[in-house]
């Protein structure tokens, strides 16, 4: 089915989605389009994706924001990975870093040579093979001279959602404020017409970007596009948030505790800390998740707690007729590795790659949805990994993740590695070997085998080439200056204002 001309771009909804969306069609497409963002200050945003994975620098980098300028506008620090506490049991921690992880071959990636390393009583972390891992633990940060360091940010969601807003508008973007109280579609073929405001404005449109949250008022409440659940896989479904004053200097990695019904964020920003508690409610109550939370930060609270209710799963379609769904209105996996923002600009760029300058037609729609879909699932698993594989038996939540069946394809990946320690990424996937391999061996699971191709290293051969890999982690190591001191002379964010 085709329209007319795309020449009027709605977006329905602010925040991260809403003001991202408009950022990048306004700068790389705007010249074209009349683009318009309706949102409303009655309508609070959820405003707690505060941690991001490395692919936002390509993002900003497309757009042209400078990073300094946008770190100190949204108080961010530097992010090297994640620390899990009690995750695989109650005394154990790992981190996931990003980046890569020693030094593969033609034929194995190098857990393959740590296993062997391990036989022969090389006894170090895979980490120890990981500069971002080994910077993260010591609180270093530097963009190198030379090579690649692989980080992510640390941000104030609602500094950021009106950082974009600025850069929108230097582009174009129209700011229309107002509750959306009726969504009108055309009677022949029930594309979405216009948005109705409570002030009586009716805001016309040819392609609408629904960034409403979890209610998908476009997608969903209007289009019926359905909705596919998740949680027997990903049983949380509940959040419990607060920001508290600072009171340590800013650690470069995102820290995530596993409690007795679910896990604990902890993300250091220059001027505070976010802290939130995601839970199951079957196993604990509200209240309950609120005095967990409160009982396990530190520093004085600068928000209230406030819950925040989910269920995990995606939609049908994320593009529907006329509408694009982003963010929490196209679905939600889970916070555990900060994949929020990156969906959201992946979905943007998705539909960049796929604009319907000339008319939505089927086959545009059915890639973006098949794309979308193949995405989120693998992120899914990965996520689902972090749950099932535990070795704890401290209380109900657990002892169900263990035991919960999980997809066929998650349950091929872990079967593959126990036996052989192998791994092979599917095309485009998110988090690759060196993800995988880190949070597999840090969930418990010990690989019984490894390609033969190492065995054509001698012990002695195997052991210098370890020896070298670390040596050469610890000398970059020793030219990093902390974390704390780098941002104040790169990335320092004005006081905020009392």
């Amino acid at each position: 089915m085709k329209q007319n001309k795309i020449k009027k771009v709605v977006i329905a909804g602010g925040g991260t989605a809403g003001w991202m969306a408009a950022a990048a069609i306004s700068k790389l497409l705007g010249k074209n389009l009349d683009i318009s963002l309706v949102e409303s200050d009655q309508i609070a945003t959820v405003g707690v994706g505060e941690a991001t994975i490395p692919a936002l620098q390509t993002f900003h980098k497309l757009l042209g924001i400078k990073e300094p300028h946008f770190m100190a506008a949204t108080q961010a620090t530097f992010k090297l990975g994640i620390e899990f506490k009690r995750w695989k049991d109650t005394q154990s921690s790992y981190i996931h870093s990003f980046g890569a992880v020693g030094k593969d071959c033609w034929a194995a990636g190098f857990q393959h040579f740590w296993r062997r390393g391990v036989d022969l009583g090389v006894n170090h972390d895979y980490g120890d093979y990981c500069l971002e891992l080994e910077a993260a633990k010591q609180n270093k940060f530097a963009h190198p001279n030379s090579g690649n360091i692989f980080y992510a940010y640390h941000l104030d969601a609602t500094l950021y959602a009106k950082y974009l807003r600025k850069f929108s508008e230097t582009f174009g973007v129209k700011r229309i404020k107002g509750k959306i109280v009726e969504v009108k579609t055309h009677l022949h073929n029930d594309y979405i017409k216009s948005l109705v405001l409570e002030s009586g404005q009716e805001v016309e449109g040819d392609l609408f970007i629904d960034c409403t949250g979890f209610i998908g008022l476009l997608i969903e409440q209007t289009l019926q596009t359905g909705y596919e659940d998740w949680s027997h896989w990903l049983p949380c479904d509940s959040a419990v948030a607060v920001q508290t004053a600072a009171t340590q200097a800013p650690i470069p990695y995102t820290r995530s505790t596993a409690h007795a019904a679910g896990w604990q964020w902890r993300i250091p920003l220059q001027h505070r800390v976010g802290n939130g508690l995601v839970y199951c409610s079957k196993h604990i109550s509200d209240e309950e998740a609120k005095q967990t939370l409160l009982n396990n930060i530190e520093g004085e609270l600068l928000t209230e707690p406030r819950v925040i209710k989910y269920r995990t799963g995606q939609r049908l379609k994320h593009w529907n007729k006329n509408c694009v769904a982003l963010g929490l209105a196209s679905g939600f996996i889970e916070p555990l590795e900060s994949t929020s923002i990156h969906l959201i600009q992946r979905g943007i760029l998705r539909l960049l790659f796929l604009f319907p300058s000339n008319g939505i037609n089927d086959t545009d729609v059915a890639e973006y949805n098949q794309q979308t879909k193949a995405e989120i699932e693998h992120i899914r698993d990965f996520i689902i990994l972090h749950y099932h594989v535990n070795q704890r038996n401290d209380s109900r939540f657990w002892r169900y993740c263990a035991n919960m069946s999980i997809p066929e394809t998650l349950a091929h990946r872990i079967s593959l590695f126990k036996k052989s320690s192998r791994f092979y990424p599917k095309d485009d996937e998110l988090f690759g070997e060196y993800s995988w391999v880190q949070v597999m061996l840090g969930q418990g699971i010990e690989p019984e085998g490894y390609h033969p191709i190492v065995d054509m290293m001698s012990e002695d051969e195997l052991h210098h080439f370890l020896k070298n890999i670390r040596s050469s982690v610890q000398q970059a190591l020793a030219s990093m200056p902390q974390h704390t001191d780098y941002i104040q002379q790169y990335c320092k964010a004005p006081p905020i204002p009392i």
